[in-house]
């Protein structure tokens, strides 16, 4: 199995303004970055070569970023260090908090590809439900063999 990931961020403007111009700025190196990075499998991206112009949610200043990785261990190594987590330790410059899950994680099968509606599905759930193998953040770090266990119990 693989690990699946989507993140959410309520823009301060639009993607063009001024207040994003830096976030914008740095972008195509985080995702060359994430990219050649140990374990990355696939991200979610438009014509721009990025996601920030796909259109997932009512509010035009969500946007949404998706990827799929080997294992949490490679997710973890790429989120928490070098360019990645200097960019985000600046979150707050350009994006406001979001009350409910912005951040889920979920196990899929090899060779799939998430789409959007599925990771909304996954935030849905743990805001609903709280963390399970199902969907889970970096605070519970549930494994393949956990939600193997989850659905036999399910049976």
């Amino acid at each position: 199995m693989h690990l699946a990931q989507v993140n959410i961020a309520q823009m301060k403007g639009q993607i063009q303004s001024n207040v994003m111009s830096d976030f914008v700025a740095n972008l195509d190196e985080v995702n060359t970055l994430a990219e050649s990075s140990e374990g990355f499998i696939w991200r979610l991206k438009g014509d721009e070569n990025n996601a920030t112009a796909l259109r997932v949610f009512d509010n035009e200043f969500l946007i949404i970023n998706m990827s799929v990785w080997k294992d949490m261990e490679c997710l973890h190594n790429i989120v928490y260090t070098g360019k990645h987590l200097e960019i985000y330790r600046r979150k707050k410059e350009w994006f406001h908090s979001i009350t409910n899950m912005h951040m889920a994680m979920w196990y899929i099968p090899v060779g799939h590809e998430p789409s959007p509606d599925e990771a909304k599905t996954k935030l849905a759930f743990i805001n609903n439900h709280g963390e399970s193998p199902l969907a889970f953040t970096f605070k519970n770090k549930f494994s393949p063999e956990d939600l193997n266990a989850s659905n036999k119990e399910l049976q």
